[in-house]
């Protein structure tokens, strides 16, 4: 009874080694959000072309996303991003992830929850809003345009939802993840595994160096959608 009972537990270990583990996002959700994803290229004061001139803390480019502010996949003018990489730009053009480049026009921006909202001269596929925030250990993926190298993917988890009072700006409610962010990744959107909108990246916490820590932060959807969904119209 014995060597039958280890010889059972031999190969239940043996079936759970054999069987690979892997997260819930995948090439699906790369699919499902990429063509939705911008670079962002403001043109600073001073300056007659983007890259240059970017305020201290701020990347020469940034991200954004196409966003429609009502459920169902739909294409859309808007683009959200943050407010910190648009703030106080003279122009501001996108490019797409197959190099189109093309002027945005800044129709809101909310200071307070670090949140603006731009509409494109084209339409694309809009990505939309998650209505309930995942717990801790749900599967996240941000896009966006890392060191402005272009749109590309990174994937971790929720490390915490509904972060608040960290001082970081007037509005908080942050989801907090351990997702790669770098700089330029500001404004692109942290979705789950089906490509739903969970936050919009906005801050990623370092000490002394200007490079990801795996504590980072997105403005949770529920702001994006209160503060922005009234000028998406």
């Amino acid at each position: 009874m014995i060597e039958l009972r280890s010889l059972a537990w031999i190969a239940l270990i043996g079936l759970c080694l054999s069987v690979p583990s892997h997260g819930d996002h995948g090439p699906q959700t790369w699919q499902r959000t990429h063509a939705s994803v911008v670079a962002i290229l403001p043109t600073w004061p001073g300056y007659d072309r983007p890259g240059f001139g970017a305020p201290r803390g701020t990347a020469p480019e940034g991200s954004g996303f196409f966003w429609t502010a009502r459920n169902g996949s739909q294409s859309t003018p808007f683009i959200v991003t943050a407010a910190h990489v648009v703030s106080e730009a003279t122009r501001i053009e996108a490019r797409d992830a197959s190099g189109n480049r093309f002027d945005l026009e800044l129709i809101a921006i909310d200071a307070a929850s670090d949140l603006a909202l731009l509409r494109a001269p084209t339409e694309a596929p809009g990505l939309e809003t998650i209505s309930t925030m995942p717990p801790p250990g749900t599967h996240v993926c941000a896009l966006g345009n890392p060191f402005g190298v272009g749109i590309s993917m990174s994937c971790g988890v929720v490390s915490a939802p509904l972060r608040d009072e960290l001082g970081m700006q007037s509005i908080e409610s942050f989801v907090q993840t351990d997702t790669a962010i770098n700089p330029g990744s500001s404004g692109g959107p942290l979705v789950d595994a089906s490509g739903v909108v969970v936050g919009v990246m906005t801050v990623m916490f370092s000490r002394g160096a200007d490079i990801d820590a795996g504590v980072n932060f997105a403005v949770s959807g529920d702001v994006l959608v209160d503060r922005l969904a009234p000028q998406a119209h």
